[in-house]
């Protein structure tokens, strides 16, 4: 049997620490918080984006961070059959790219697709998506499908390893019929490989360099009203 790559070799997005909880993170939960560091993280996207529309920087933001917590919380699901410790997990947020990560040693319950939802959804990103909400005005069902879109995107990141194909579209399958993402978009059926179409947008191609995502709802960019 092949042995699976270890998950940071699928990139940053799966990449955490161990050990003792380095110096100067904080617990995830201030991630969720209005008065956390999401209004930084959002106005450093919105530099970075080169927009000054406050919504579209917070969705892209959410949208990342999304995909951060489901490829850490997918991978370990699909390598260990185990839960990570989110609600005990610590983060630091670099200038760029996805934030860092440390989870604390052992792993958690058995990880049932009712169990990953309640870790992820119910316990982090609808509380992340409340605190967007409450910084600047974007409707539930773009963060819902934002949150669906990263799910997916991180099951097929780790599709990318044979062994790791199987368990992660079938987890990433059932996740996307729960109640919560059912409505986000619709996968493409088996026996074709996963796939995804949203049916919201996450604003992108509002952006200066932006376009249309794979998922996107649209086939063609919207006329700005601006």
């Amino acid at each position: 049997m092949t042995v699976p790559p270890p998950l940071s070799a699928l990139g940053p997005y799966f990449a955490t620490l161990a050990g003792d909880p380095p110096p100067g993170f904080r617990p995830l939960r201030e991630l969720s918080s209005p008065d956390g560091p999401l209004a930084a993280r959002i106005a450093e996207v919105a530099r970075l984006l080169g927009t000054d529309e406050t919504r579209v920087a917070a969705s892209t933001a959410h949208l990342g961070l999304a995909a951060r917590l489901w490829s850490v919380a997918l991978g370990a699901a699909v390598t260990t059959g185990r839960l990570p410790d989110l609600d005990a997990a610590r983060f630091a947020l670099p200038p760029e790219g996805p934030f860092d990560l440390w989870l604390p040693d052992p792993l958690g319950p058995e990880a049932t697709p009712a169990a990953l939802h309640a870790l992820v959804m119910d316990r982090h990103l609808h509380p992340l998506a409340g605190a967007v909400r409450a910084l600047t005005p974007l409707a539930p069902g773009l963060l819902a499908g934002n949150a669906a879109s990263a799910l997916v995107g991180a099951a097929r990141q780790l599709a990318a390893v044979p062994a790791l194909r199987a368990p992660a579209t079938a987890l990433a399958r059932a996740l996307l019929a729960s109640p919560a993402l059912a409505p986000t978009g619709a996968p493409i059926p088996p026996p074709a490989p996963l796939a995804f179409r949203r049916t919201s947008c996450c604003l992108y191609y509002r952006t200066p360099s932006g376009g249309l995502c794979g998922d996107c709802v649209f086939t063609r960019a919207p006329k700005s009203r601006r």
